[in-house]
């Protein structure tokens, strides 16, 4: 189905044409929305000022989610942390000591998925701010714990109940990000997030903290504060996102629309009459309407029909549950038991370790600067296929196993860090931001980070006693699910890129009214933009935006027969 768009460009034109005061009234009648109202809710910040703050609050959570993750990969090991928790050094007469390192380090992810899935509750109720400024707040918590624990079922709970914080944090921050982002620069600032996870592994796996202080080997402050650092973090995080206002499709939702058109129009730099500020704004009320539910509930995300929340929360789903199947923990949380393993000593492989985090930081910039340019699908697929290729040249490498196949291994795990931050790391958490409808973005995105940190337990628990077991050929089981990934891409992941959150909405009803693949109709270009009159027709939505939150009566500023958007 190819709808004309001349229908479009009048009404972009019609709105365009009209004088300021025009534009103000024809909000007034639209909407009914007040200019004083909007004034009053204006945002400190604008334009840049606005995007980059968002944009430093946003990565200052997830280079808090990389320093967490990453900070007990070397600590492990160190003589002080094996001193205090015998429970993780790995001998011969203790084998099963493997699986507790393990342990250590996974039941962390526990305490994520924890915290993701309660987001499928508080995330709407709570909104994207006061969501993330809890889970700092329970992360500062769980720090303090960690860093004083003496026995080892203290640190299991610390790691727990930080974890919690970090499930709430890493399923509301990529949210709240694309939805303060302009269409055109929301791939680019996503993409920041990825490279400050990068930043935030390569501070923690003594990359570089933990390398200056192994050589503390007298203290117990060689493990302690590293782990009290992420409180940096996390009190930046939790002061900063209060002066930062909430997104625009959260307040629409509530029903705070005043606040809403305030918010918008801060984003873009221009002033609420602006047509491009009135056709978000219009679509995003679109979006809405064409939720028809009378409350957001669990229950939406299994529905189709126009919507398609199924299709689009399995997507999600299934998406972050194969980042963690690419195998990038075998490579983020064991760095430096790797590299001992090729042959490495302990200072060696921890320098290493912190040469490999650099470089994941480097290649991480590439994506920031081709997200946009080159789309989504693209450098997933490209990604994939490489990571299949260097881990079937590890199990090769492995079964070799002599001094030049070693020197081998050490620069492809190199390798496999540049292609995972090409096409899996800022990417993730972008997409799933970006492919689920305005009513279900927040559970949706609860359930794919569930489903990442579900997946990231599973990979971290398995890879410890693996090597121990089947050694190299542990490579071949992630080379063969590198090789799965690509087809499942190629046929069922649409593209995103260079639309609004809301044009992703017609692409997919678009696909079910004319009974096409929604993949193919993401590639086309001639599908309607979000807030015209084709769109409209496509999600079902009548003209004038009459949607559920309200119903408001005929007043003497509304013509009879006028339909009015309730506040």
């Amino acid at each position: 189905m190819s709808l004309p768009s001349s229908d479009q460009e009048k009404h972009t034109t019609s709105i365009t044409e009209q004088t300021g005061t025009d534009r103000h009234q024809q909000i007034n009648r639209e909407f009914d929305l007040d200019p004083a109202d909007i004034a009053a809710h204006a945002p400190s910040l604008r334009g840049r000022k606005l995007t980059v703050a968002v944009a430093f609050v946003a990565g200052t959570g997830f280079m808090l989610f990389g320093y967490d993750q990453g900070v007990m990969s070397s600590l492990l090991t160190g003589n002080q942390f094996e001193a205090t928790f015998p429970e993780v050094v790995v001998e011969a007469s203790h084998p099963n000591h493997a699986t507790l390192q393990s342990f250590t380090i996974a039941i962390y992810e526990v305490g994520c998925l924890f915290g993701a899935l309660s987001n499928l509750w508080v995330g709407d109720k709570l909104g994207r701010r006061r969501t993330i400024a809890l889970g700092g707040s329970i992360m500062m918590i769980g720090a303090i714990l960690q860093t004083t624990a003496f026995s080892f079922a203290h640190l299991i709970f610390a790691r727990i109940f930080t974890g919690y914080g970090n499930g709430l944090i890493t399923s509301t921050v990529p949210t709240y990000h694309a939805e303060l982002s302009p269409a055109a620069k929301r791939g680019r600032m996503i993409m920041i997030e990825g490279t400050l996870i990068v930043i935030g592994v390569t501070l923690a796996v003594i990359q570089w903290v933990d390398l200056a202080l192994f050589f503390v080997n007298w203290s117990s402050a060689q493990w302690r504060v590293p782990i009290a650092l992420q409180l940096v973090f996390e009190i930046i995080m939790v002061s900063c996102i209060g002066l930062l206002p909430e997104s625009p499709r959260w307040l629409v939702k509530r029903g705070r629309n005043a606040e809403a058109m305030a918010v918008i129009s801060a984003m873009e730099d221009k002033p609420p009459s602006d047509p491009e500020v009135y056709r978000t704004y219009y679509g995003i009320r679109e979006a809405v309407a064409a939720e028809t539910s009378s409350q957001g509930s669990l229950r939406e995300l299994t529905t189709g029909g126009r919507s398609q929340n199924l299709r689009r929360t399995l997507i999600a789903v299934v998406f972050m549950m194969m980042q963690q199947l690419t195998g990038i923990n075998l490579v983020t949380f064991y760095a430096t038991i790797l590299f001992q393993r090729l042959g490495l000593s302990d200072v060696n492989a921890r320098i290493t370790a912190a040469a490999n985090g650099t470089e994941y930081v480097l290649a991480s910039l590439i994506t920031y600067y081709v997200i946009d340019h080159v789309g989504r699908r693209q450098l997933m697929l490209t990604a994939a296929i490489g990571q299949f290729f260097v881990m079937l040249l590890l199990a090769i490498l492995g079964y070799i196993n002599n001094k030049p196949a070693q020197i081998v291994s050490v620069v492809l795990l190199f390798g496999f860090n540049t292609f995972f931050a090409l096409g899996w790391l800022g990417v993730a958490w972008l997409y799933c931001a970006e492919i689920s409808g305005l009513r279900t973005r927040a559970p949706t995105n609860a359930l794919s980070t569930a489903s990442n940190w579900t997946f990231n337990f599973v990979v971290v628990m398995l890879v410890g006693p693996s090597f121990n077991n089947i050694s190299w050929r542990t490579y071949i089981v992630f080379a063969t699910l590198n090789a799965a990934i690509v087809p499942v891409v190629y046929f069922f992941f649409p593209e995103t890129g260079g639309r609004s959150l809301e044009d992703l909405d017609v692409v997919f009803a678009l696909a079910y009214i004319t009974g096409q693949d929604p993949v193919k109709v993401s590639l086309r270009k001639d599908v309607p933009l979000a807030g015209s009159p084709e769109a409209d027709e496509i999600l079902g939505v009548s003209p004038g935006v009459q949607y559920h939150p309200a119903e408001k009566t005929s007043t003497p500023s509304s013509p009879a027969g006028e339909a009015r958007a309730p506040v």
